[in-house]
């Protein structure tokens, strides 16, 4: 009886070995062969998912974003708006091994996309993403009237999508200077200024 692959399973085991690589060589160490060496499949296997090195990276930083999306949604949330973003964000930032890799995977995907049109675009729409989350957020506390009236809700938003993305840049570059501890207190410093008091 021939063995049942699935698909997606096989799709993002390339795409972890294509995190590793990328974290071990960066991304101009990324190559189809590369990656089918790292998870110990042959080239033609790899071929059957992806074509080329674009189609694998297109994929691998997709894969970041919906395993973040997931965690989010998998989340018991209090109905406290103040625990319930705060929870959020954690999960966007390195606090465990698993989103410290995801956040540099990431990190050298923003880099590239400075230079890469086709990158540039998957970044675009992940920043969009994360934006819509954050706005989705500050209305909710403005409606919850737990903001101060009159904020202004937009630059709220930048600021706060700003306040997380700088907090993993620190997290995954140097996390001995800031660790899991020290970066949750930052975070609950941040929700301190932007609640009502």
């Amino acid at each position: 009886m021939p063995k049942i692959v699935d698909h997606q399973q096989r799709k993002e085991l390339l795409a972890e070995a294509a995190w590793r690589v990328i974290q071990q060589d960066g991304l101009d160490g990324l190559s189809v062969r590369r990656v089918a060496d790292e998870a110990n499949l042959s080239l033609g296997a790899l071929r059957h998912y992806f074509d080329t090195v674009d189609e694998l990276l297109a994929f691998s930083m997709r894969l970041v974003s919906q395993r973040a999306n997931a965690r989010i949604e998998s989340l018991s949330f209090t109905g406290n708006a103040r625990v319930d973003i705060e929870m959020v964000i954690h999960e966007l930032i390195p606090l465990d091994e698993v989103r410290l890799a995801e956040a540099r995977v990431w990190l050298a995907f923003a880099g590239k996309a400075v230079s890469s049109p086709a990158i540039r675009a998957l970044s675009l729409e992940v920043h969009e993403e994360l934006y819509s989350g954050f706005r989705r957020s500050i209305d909710v506390l403005v409606s919850a009237q737990l903001v101060d009236a009159g904020i202004d809700v937009e630059l709220e938003t930048k600021a706060l999508h700003a306040f997380v993305d700088g907090l993993v840049v620190h997290c995954a570059t140097f996390p001995e200077r800031v660790p899991q501890e020290q970066a949750k207190r930052m975070v609950s410093y941040y929700l301190d200024g932007l609640f009502k008091s």
